[in-house]
């Protein structure tokens, strides 16, 4: 995928015509099933090409270019993606959705193609025991000099033998 985010539950979007730069977030409807960076497999499932219709948490990006009311001001957007372009084409989900990535785009009725773009992927990085073996002492200990980096690694190789 070429160093490209995956984009979860949580993304926030934007629409180019939006008259204020407002964002919006994105509501995963499509599928239930798959997750993308989430230990615990609870918030950040994936979204597809799926995601059609008002599948946004407030349906709207403020007040629309693409739709003046005659007295110079604009009309209320009412957003709705009708398709996706720019998605992972290589898996297909359980849903038979393709991946959305970071510089995946969506097209409205109003504004057209590829108006919706996403601002944020929504994922966080949740380091786990795998991070903490790995890191390297001197940088960890710049990052968080109040731990002991090398009794923190004992004690994760520890727990590791206890648990085998």
């Amino acid at each position: 995928m070429s160093e490209k985010h995956v984009v979860v539950q949580g993304a926030t979007l934007k629409c180019k015509f939006s008259v204020e730069p407002k964002t919006d977030t994105l509501k995963v409807k499509s599928q239930e099933k798959h997750y993308a960076n989430d230990k615990d497999a609870e918030k950040k499932l994936i979204a597809t090409d799926k995601e059609i219709g008002q599948t946004l948490e407030k349906n709207t990006f403020g007040k629309c270019k693409m739709q003046p009311n005659g007295s110079g001001d604009y009309l209320p957007c009412q957003a709705v993606i009708n398709k996706w372009s720019g998605f992972y084409e290589k898996v297909t989900l359980s849903n038979k959705g393709k991946i959305l990535l970071e510089d995946s785009k969506g097209t409205c009725p109003i504004g057209g193609p590829d108006c919706i773009t996403v601002d944020k992927h929504g994922q966080k990085a949740e380091p786990g025991k795998q991070n903490a073996k790995k890191e390297k002492p001197q940088v960890n200990n710049q990052i968080n000099p109040l731990v002991n980096t090398s009794k923190f690694k004992e004690s994760l190789e520890e727990s590791d033998s206890i648990c085998k």
